[in-house]
């Protein structure tokens, strides 16, 4: 599965560390991320995806693993890289172009100025992502239908889908989180998160072990005291006392038993009825008065 010569591989893994301890990242991002493919059933014969690429570590790992999976066979569509540049001030413009064109990956770079829209709107000292986010995926979903796109891809890794259910949990009243596959309200595009099953410390290893130019998600200057970080927090301070936390409670998202939850539209309570007890079938009718 790993390659040891830098001739055979995608330029994307070019000057990749040759330490057995890198492999073994490598195989299983590599693993897990086919593994979400074929167990989430992601792939379309003959699609084209629009891979976001945001210039942080997870849409870097994103990027590298997809190509390799479809260098090696594996993933048999095809791949467009595609960044928003939202306009943020500091945003280093011509890092993902250069990038991408030295590594000869089919790409396109898209500039709309939601920054602006999102100052506009958002009170002073509140948090932008959630309007952020709204605007940036309005726009990837118009780039991938003129790219004639049947999936806009993300990079949201495991941890990113532990802490939105404990936000729906803490904060919104509800049991969801980011699903690993994704029909638009439009019904025309889905919406595929292929590092499902990915440690975010893993991509952060991955993309640092490549040195990728990481461009950081603070630009705005909206991160500090954000919900997320709050219960990122949390997840923390768990997985520190006992180690393997994340990945249990992983495993029970993919584990749900509706009839041992309380929503009568995803379990019928009402229609539960009881066997007859062998008592019940033997005894005699009661005599009123007795």
């Amino acid at each position: 599965m790993l390659d040891t010569d830098d001739s055979e591989i995608h330029p994307l893994f070019a000057g990749a560390p040759r330490t057995t301890e890198f492999r073994k990242l490598r195989k299983r991002i590599v693993r897990q991320t086919r593994e979400a493919i074929e167990q989430y059933g992601m792939i379309e014969r003959d699609a084209r995806w629009l891979v976001c690429l945001s210039g942080g570590k997870d849409s870097y790992t994103l990027l590298a693993v997809l190509h390799e999976l479809q260098w090696r066979g594996l993933l048999p569509v095809d791949i467009l890289a595609c960044n928003l540049d939202q306009g943020q001030p500091g945003f280093p413009a011509t890092v993902l172009p250069s990038f991408l064109k030295e590594r000869g990956v089919p790409h396109r770079i898209e500039y709309q100025d939601t920054y602006s829209v999102v100052i506009d709107k958002i009170p002073q000292g509140r948090t932008f992502c959630a309007l952020c986010s709204r605007l940036r995926r309005g726009h990837l979903y118009r780039i991938a239908r003129e790219e004639g796109c049947s999936a806009v891809v993300l990079g949201h890794h495991r941890d990113d889908i532990l802490e939105t259910f404990f936000m729906n949990l803490f904060h919104g009243g509800r049991l969801a989180t980011m699903p690993p596959k994704l029909l638009n309200d439009e019904g025309d595009l889905f919406v595929y998160r292929p590092l499902a099953h990915v440690a975010e410390a893993d991509c952060d290893r991955f993309a640092r072990a490549m040195d990728y130019p990481i461009i950081p998600c603070d630009l705005c200057g909206s991160q500090d005291g954000l919900q997320r970080q709050q219960v990122k927090a949390i997840l923390d301070g768990w997985e520190a006392n006992s180690p393997g936390r994340r990945q249990v409670i992983f495993r029970a998202l993919m584990n749900a038993r509706p009839s041992h939850l309380l929503d009568p539209a995803l379990f019928d309570f009402t229609a539960l009825t009881r066997a007859p007890l062998k008592s019940d079938a033997n005894a005699s009718p009661t005599t009123v008065g007795r």
